[in-house]
């Protein structure tokens, strides 16, 4: 199982995905410690802790990959990819949770980032995110990541198309131009040419060399 870590003068943690039926408390729990906003934000409205317990369960049977954000043993923040097949156009759908104490810290890019890549694995051609209206650190997630969001009932709703990301990401860079490497005579004629353009330069300031 790969292992991804983070490291910054802020965060400090490893990223991985969790096995889904052996892990599953681990989302359970994550879930549960969210505060009332956060758990706002991440469900779009005000839910109990027995609806988190059935919704982890589900994750855990119906093939929905978690990425999780680990500090000490701990998750601290997750990604989730839900296949096709749970949504009714037939569309992936993402989400996202990070607790309080590890935001701000490039979580949730990282997690973003594994997310696409596990989509991309899965052959995915698109994926849908809906945010509530409220939560303006995930849209502007999102949008980072090239979300179109449109605002309705109460929620921001968009989807990242992952064919044109993945166009992106392959366009080569510009090659740089070679270099020729510069021989010493050709460096000391650039040195008698330059002398020469200010001496005239000079010249003509001072009003020598003028056409009568």
């Amino acid at each position: 199982m790969n292992h991804d870590s983070i490291s910054s003068t802020s965060a400090r943690g490893t990223v991985r995905t969790l096995s889904q039926q052996e892990e599953l408390p681990l989302l359970r729990d994550h879930l549960l410690r969210l505060d009332r906003t956060s758990r706002h934000d991440r469900f779009h409205g005000f839910i109990d802790d027995s609806f988190i317990r059935r919704y982890a369960e589900r994750c855990a049977n119906d093939g929905t990959v978690i990425i999780a954000y680990f500090e000490d043993g701990v998750v601290r923040g997750a990604a989730e990819l839900h296949p096709p097949e749970q949504s009714p156009d037939a569309q992936p759908e993402i989400a996202f949770s990070v607790e309080r104490s590890a935001r701000r810290k490039g979580v949730g890019s990282t997690l973003f980032r594994k997310l696409i890549a596990e989509a991309h694995a899965k052959g995915y051609g698109s994926l849908r995110i809906t945010t509530g209206a409220q939560n303006d650190a995930m849209r502007a997630l999102a949008t980072k990541f090239g979300a179109q969001l449109t605002f309705r009932h109460g929620e921001s709703t968009g989807s990242i198309d992952l064919t044109e990301r993945h166009k992106a990401e392959q366009v080569p860079a510009a090659a740089s131009p070679a270099i020729a490497p510069v021989t010493p005579i050709a460096a000391a004629r650039a040195i008698v040419d330059m002398n020469r353009a200010y001496w005239r330069m000079v010249m003509q300031m001072s009003g020598w060399g003028r056409a009568a």
